[in-house]
């Protein structure tokens, strides 16, 4: 058994299909069939049950998957710690919650760029757990997302910390009327959307649950739609008057500090920090730092 054949058996435990890991390895399905049926039979063991709807995992092959996954990082890190220079340059995948892209990075990530030509950065934004997930997964070098995260295989750096404010329609004036309102409805994110979570948490402390749910994909949609009048939802405050006009919602405080969350940057702890993410670390922190004090 070597490296290969663990990168071909996670393509196919992945994809749960010889045809679809085929085309993810970039040959032919008669080729997969034979190498994975080579490998069960050095194991002495079947590693997969066909059916009609392609492959699933027996019980040797789900204890096997951890360790070739893990082997398959390991020599994605060899590579990328042999390619790295010790200068900024190549690849680096970032993630963010959109509230934070829009409020936080833009200004940065053009400093950033104009700082270090050579590297190709990409944002891609998503929810928390959606965020967290793909750090996970080694699919981003690292993202920013609403603490706390406690994940043994995450490192977690408090980058800022938000204050989160209920917004409703312009004219309302006191949020717990609107909350005793027969028709009250939240209009957030998905699932995953960890304002969502909180604002959730929020109303539940206050014995209101079964709320009706609107949910939407963009921000810009949701603010919209608050400002019409349809329900309220949960946003960093510093959106508003920076990011929507202050005229579109009306902003309501949270009790007791219940509204401040904590912005932390996530990153595998076992994966290989390329000079690319060390040098975007050390811009970020302060340029973060100095951008939320002069607020």
């Amino acid at each position: 058994m070597d490296a290969a054949d663990l990168r071909l058996f996670s393509a196919v435990a992945r994809t749960r299909g010889i045809g679809k890991a085929a085309l993810e390895l970039n040959t032919v399905q008669s080729n997969v069939t034979m190498r994975l049926k080579a490998l069960e039979d050095r194991l002495g063991t079947a590693l997969f049950e066909r059916t009609n709807r392609g492959v699933v995992l027996t019980a040797a092959g789900q204890r096997l998957l951890p360790y070739a996954e893990r082997v398959a990082h390991l020599l994605d890190d060899a590579r990328r710690a042999v390619d790295d220079e010790g200068f900024p340059a190549g690849p680096l995948v970032i993630g963010s919650l959109e509230t934070t892209a829009a409020l936080r990075l833009s200004p940065f990530l053009a400093r950033f760029a104009k700082s270090h030509p050579a590297v190709d950065l990409s944002l891609k934004t998503g929810t928390s757990c959606e965020l967290v997930g793909q750090v996970l997964d080694r699919t981003l070098d690292g993202a920013f997302v609403c603490g706390p995260v406690d994940h043994v295989d995450l490192r977690a750096t408090p980058i800022c910390s938000e204050e989160l404010v209920l917004l409703t329609a312009p004219d309302v004036s006191n949020f717990e009327v609107l909350l005793s309102a027969s028709d009250f409805r939240i209009v957030v994110l998905r699932a995953g959307c960890s304002y969502r979570l909180i604002l959730e948490a929020f109303l539940a402390r206050r014995g209101i649950v079964g709320v009706r749910v609107t949910e939407f994909g963009m921000i810009e949609t949701i603010i919209s739609c608050v400002g019409a009048g349809l329900g309220v939802t949960l946003l960093p405050k510093a959106l508003i008057g920076s990011v929507w006009q202050a005229n579109r919602v009306a902003v309501h405080a949270l009790p007791n500090q219940e509204g401040w969350v904590e912005t932390v940057f996530v990153q595998h702890r076992d994966a290989y920090a390329t000079s690319a993410l060390r040098a975007f670390l050390d811009m970020a922190r302060p340029a973060l730092t100095r951008m939320q004090a002069a607020e």
